[in-house]
């Protein structure tokens, strides 16, 4: 009978931990450089978005959008409510096309993220007029048409919405309109809103100019001389507005997909000092229904060779053109066109999401805005995942050198709010255990276990042993957050923290995010097709004092 109750106790420990009995043990070393930042993020590095599009907007014969359009998405739902943990200040966005000024919004929040910001826009950005001053068309909501861009009409933001948005967001952001895509832009409508904005005390970061007309564009484009030239009009009239205010938006543009010579031209036509953030989108996985999306995620090759090199030509582009300015990943979805259906809204999708915010900081990235918070079949599943970067990973960037096989991605910050780093570590290995030591480049702070062959009881044991508050061998401690889908099912809609199921609670709450504490001795285990984060509070890098 002992023995049975032994054998049991056993195995839950076994099932607590995530052990997993991979094919291969692979031993590897991370060098850390600790004397120097290799880049830095914003404070408010996490980002995401609310689109307009109505609940008839369908790609593949499908229809995901439903009511999550921030012109009809239920405010009052508490489930929203809890879902966004109360949010505080705006970003905002604005372009003209088609006498349309497009104005995106980006709020930072309380409570779980704190500041978060919200974008507020989308492909029909250019297509919005604002219900506000000398308006003269019918103010009328988004219909199916033929003629109309993306196949819809032109559509109207009511000021009773905008102000119902800023209620719910404790902030607020504009959403500007414009002129014809070949013409000089009229701005009367964007300083109209602008102004009713202001008069109401609603906060903005940033507003944004333009959503996909730059370069070749999506849709329709604009060019690069007649957005230079608007682009000092925007600034002028933000200037204007808030003359009294004692803070300013930021002016960003052009919220497009990167092009380096029309990017290049771009500062040099608007000048010195007129444009604050440079936004690119990326939507590298291709469109939804590709049938290649789940590979190419799990593709350490794809990954990288889809957009390393765009993080460095943005940064290289602001470097030698625009030195004033930071780069922002405006918009992000990973597949284009809704996201990925049974794909985009899994666990599989955190594998691409966590390796561009770790790729994107290397090259001084400060924000970056993911498509979307509600809405498609990319609404914003991974909120844990992003929370976990948001109070672990802070703004200070490692560089880092390492021996393992390239399926182990690894990024190094100066931890948030407190001393040491935080390293994020997402194993795409189908069947490899990466057993991890850390080094400052001095010494070896973390040892990596031997792949030697150890006998199953003396693995178990010491992997036991590190488990609880206290480390057997003393005070000295780090934090580990090891993300895995349930019951191993990479397309399962919930994620599981440390082997517990991250679900929301009875009142609709974010669950706890508490890590599992080990010895500063002991290796760190990364199970195949897993995520983790790794908090070294002791570690000695002057780079983070």
């Amino acid at each position: 009978m002992s023995y049975n109750v032994c054998f049991l106790v056993f195995l839950s420990c076994l099932l607590l931990l995530g052990v997993t009995f991979a094919t291969n043990m692979e031993q590897t070393t991370i060098v850390i450089d600790v004397t120097r930042q290799i880049a830095e993020i914003d404070e408010n590095f996490v980002c995401a978005t609310l689109d307009w599009w109505p609940p008839e907007k369908c790609n593949y014969d499908q229809c995901p959008w439903g009511y999550a359009s921030l012109i009809n998405l239920n405010l009052s739902s508490p489930l929203l409510a809890k879902a966004i943990q109360g949010l505080c200040n705006i970003y905002h966005k604005p372009y003209s096309h088609s006498n349309r000024l497009y104005a995106e919004t980006s709020l930072d929040c309380c409570l779980a993220f704190k500041t978060l910001r919200i974008r507020i826009g989308g492909s029909l950005q250019d297509q919005v007029i604002y219900d506000v001053g000398d308006l003269k068309t019918p103010c009328t909501q988004f219909k199916k048409s033929d003629d109309g861009l993306f196949g819809f009409s032109e559509g109207c933001l009511y000021m009773e919405r905008w102000d119902e948005l800023n209620r719910f967001f404790h902030a607020t952001g504009e959403k500007l309109r414009g002129n014809a895509w070949g013409g000089e832009w009229d701005h009367t409508n964007t300083q109209d809103f602008m102004n009713y904005t202001v008069s109401k005390g609603y906060a903005i970061d940033s507003w944004e100019f333009g959503n996909e007309l730059s370069g070749s564009g999506i849709g329709a484009s604009v060019s690069v001389e007649l957005y230079g030239n608007d682009l000092i009009v925007l600034k002028d009239v933000i200037k204007n507005v808030y003359k009294s205010s004692r803070t300013k938006p930021l002016l960003l543009a052009p919220g497009g997909f990167y092009e380096e010579k029309w990017y290049s031209e771009l500062f040099r036509l608007s000048g010195p000092g007129v444009l604050d953030v440079m936004t690119h989108h990326i939507y590298n996985l291709g469109p939804g229904n590709d049938p290649k999306l789940v590979s190419r995620i799990l593709d350490p090759k794809y990954l990288s060779g889809s957009v390393t090199g765009l993080f460095k030509n943005v940064e290289r582009t602001i470097q030698e053109h625009g030195p004033w300015a930071s780069a922002w990943v405006g918009e992000a979805g990973g597949a284009f066109n809704s996201g990925g259906r049974e794909v985009s809204e899994t666990f599989i999708n955190s594998f691409w999401y966590l390796d561009q915010f770790g790729m994107s900081s290397m090259h001084n990235t400060k924000v970056y805005c993911r498509q979307a918070l509600v809405g498609g079949f990319y609404g914003l599943l991974e909120k844990e995942t992003a929370l976990l970067w948001h109070r672990l990973m802070g703004k200070g960037v490692l560089g880092i050198q390492t021996n393992a096989s390239e399926y182990l991605r690894t990024y190094v910050h100066c931890s948030k709010g407190r001393a040491g780093i935080t390293i994020l570590l997402i194993n795409l290995s189908k069947q490899t255990t990466f057993t991890v030591g850390v080094s400052n480049g001095v010494k070896v702070v973390l040892q990596a276990e031997s792949t030697k062959r150890r006998s199953f009881l003396e693995t178990t044991k010491s992997k036991v042993s590190w488990v609880g508050k206290k480390a057997s061998d003393g005070y000295l401690n780090r934090e580990e957050y090891h993300l895995s889908p349930k019951d191993g099912d990479l397309r399962s809609k919930i994620m599981m923290l440390n082997g517990n199921p991250l679900e929301p609670t009875v009142t609709g709450d974010i669950p706890k995010l508490e890590p599992v504490r080990y010895s500063v001795k002991s290796p760190v285990y990364i199970n195949p097709l897993t995520i983790s984060f790794i908090v070294l509070p002791t570690f000695d890098a002057p780079a983070c004092s």
